[in-house]
């Protein structure tokens, strides 16, 4: 996975959109190439020369992470923000590109240097309660040739295509995402902070102007970047397809299941004029079974729901 990502990025500068692929361990052959990822033994950037699997290769991206980089992640080092700028139509030395560049490790390539280099996701010994078979690099690994197919250097390039097709356009779509929806999604939730005591005196609810904005992500750093000192526990905004209110529970951290402060648990699974009823509040819809969400059919009905879930 992480060879195939590389070439593609590769592709994707001034510098190396032209070259041809060569899949090759030959010395001889490596000689005469413009660049080398994943082979060779040697990390030597001002030779253009990226390979990862030599004894004492401790290269890190930096900025704070620290997972040892695989192919993907050298290329992306010291061409990622090239390919970003030129990906966002922006001068490479845009502060919007220096973001992006760094949302994209820590969301796509530090990944796919984690697992090629055989670093856990979590520090436990505990075995995981489920299988995930649908990671990026499992697919990658299902277009090589089976035990029971032809084993070709054919068949080999053949699969190698589809890998970089493949690994290339889920790229090149977190970096659609991460510069046209994640970036700007960022001055929405920052003003919902910044209103917050105007929407309820205890701070603790926000409305986002817009529904469908990821807002997870940015509540945790700006809440640091702000200094918020009293934690944002409701999120309110407008579903886009049925055009009622949502009331969301934040979560402790980011990629939990748990919440902050779930809603009351005398409202959980129910709906509608039960619902209503056991809450005082008009025109409720539904309260999830677990409190983590719950939805009004106005906003002035779920800015009730979220203040008497604080004050519960």
């Amino acid at each position: 996975c992480d060879e195939a990502l590389g070439c593609f990025m590769l592709k994707l500068t001034d510098q190396f959109q032209d070259c041809s692929i060569v899949r090759s361990r030959d010395k001889g052959t490596l000689d005469h190439c413009d660049v080398i990822i994943d082979v060779g033994g040697v990390y030597e950037p001002d030779n253009n020369r990226f390979d990862h699997h030599q004894r004492g290769f401790g290269e890190v991206f930096g900025h704070g992470f620290n997972t040892k980089l695989s192919s993907a992640g050298l290329v992306y080092k010291h061409y990622g923000r090239h390919i970003i700028a030129s990906q966002m139509h922006l001068p490479v030395d845009h502060p919007d590109v220096q973001t992006v560049y760094l949302e994209m490790y820590k969301n796509f390539i530090e990944a796919v240097d984690a697992v090629d280099n055989g670093v856990g996701q979590f520090d436990t010994d505990s075995p995981a309660k489920y299988v995930v078979n649908s990671t990026l690099g499992a697919r990658v690994a299902r277009l090589n040739p089976t035990w029971n197919q032809p084993y070709t250097d054919e068949a080999l390039d053949a699969g190698f295509a589809k890998a970089m097709q493949l690994a290339g356009q889920e790229f090149l779509e977190s970096v659609h995402y991460v510069s046209q929806v994640w970036l700007p999604a960022k001055q929405i939730v920052a003003a919902a902070i910044a209103e917050r005591h105007q929407v309820d005196p205890s701070g603790q609810i926000i409305v986002l102007k817009q529904g469908g904005v990821p807002w997870k992500d940015h509540l945790f750093s700006l809440e640091k970047e702000l200094a918020v000192e009293v934690p944002i526990l409701y999120v309110l905004y407008e579903d886009e397809r049925e055009h009622k209110w949502r009331i969301q529970c934040a979560p402790p951290a980011l990629g939990s299941f748990d919440q902050r402060k779930s809603m009351p648990e005398a409202w959980r699974g129910l709906r509608d004029d039960a619902l209503s009823g056991v809450s005082g509040v008009p025109g409720c819809v539904f309260v999830h079974a677990s409190g983590f969400i719950g939805g009004n059919a106005t906003y002035e009905g779920a800015l009730e729901m979220a203040r008497k879930s604080v004050a519960a």
